[in-house]
């Protein structure tokens, strides 16, 4: 079998550093303090403390054995909780939730009330920054098991990682992510539901949330198309929720 603590390390392999990490590493660093939702392994808020950030950082996630890696590091704060567990109010400059965490919020419920939460930990001029797979591009056809990686993971042992999809239904996508040896023997199968949501969607959450947007577009600022892989998203704080 392949434990919690085994898929929190293969995490950060499958996950290398890339362009739209630079991104949001600019966003806290040109930050007082950062809190990070759905921070995972911490590898954002590690990066932000080695290179020289010296104001409040925060990471808040539910996987337990993915803040046990981030907890590595003192010097930041971690804490155990979902988004909709933030107890902040009025205390960043910036809440980002980066690779997609966004989709993880699924019902309409849990996006309003998450959104709530991290607008009341925003400061007055505070700014949320995350992204979320544009369901123009269809991302999830990709997920097959043809389109299986094989990867080494952090013990030196080879792995293969596949996605198969189960349903795709509202918006919402569930698939499953098997981790086997390269000769088939199944170690681990994790099952998961991502919500795609629409611009308009978005934009319709956030206003009722009390959110203006700032920026919606592709990474580099570029209008969206049926190509852009990702809708980033800059929003910040209006004066009052509702549209």
């Amino acid at each position: 079998m392949y434990s919690d603590a085994d898929a929190a390390a293969l995490y950060d392999v499958l996950n290398a550093w890339a362009a739209s990490d630079d991104f949001y590493l600019a966003h806290v660093m040109a930050a007082g303090s950062a809190l990070d939702v759905g921070c995972g392994t911490g590898v954002l808020l590690h990066r932000a403390r080695d290179a020289g950030h010296r104001g409040r950082l925060t990471g808040i996630d539910p996987d337990r054995a993915a803040l046990e890696r981030a907890r590595r590091r003192a010097d930041v704060e971690w804490v155990d909780g979902r988004a909709v567990d933030i107890p902040w109010r009025g205390e960043f400059d910036v809440a980002v939730m980066a690779s997609n965490a966004f989709q993880c919020l699924v019902t309409d419920d849990e996006i309003a009330a998450s959104l709530a939460k991290i607008r009341t930990a925003l400061v007055d001029g505070g700014r949320f920054v995350f992204e979320t797979r544009n369901p123009a591009y269809r991302q999830w056809t990709e997920w097959r098991p043809e389109n299986a990686v094989d990867v080494v993971d952090h013990a030196g042992r080879a792995l293969r990682i596949a996605h198969r999809v189960e349903s795709v239904a509202d918006g919402v996508v569930t698939f499953t992510e098997t981790t086997a040896t390269p000769d088939g023997d199944v170690l681990r199968v994790d099952r998961a539901s991502l919500r795609f949501l629409e611009p308009d969607e978005l934009r319709g959450f956030l206003a009722d949330a009390g959110f203006r947007v700032a920026r919606l577009g592709d990474w580099d600022g570029g209008p969206l198309t049926e190509r852009s892989k990702s809708i980033v998203v800059v929003a910040e704080p209006g004066s009052a929720p509702g549209r």
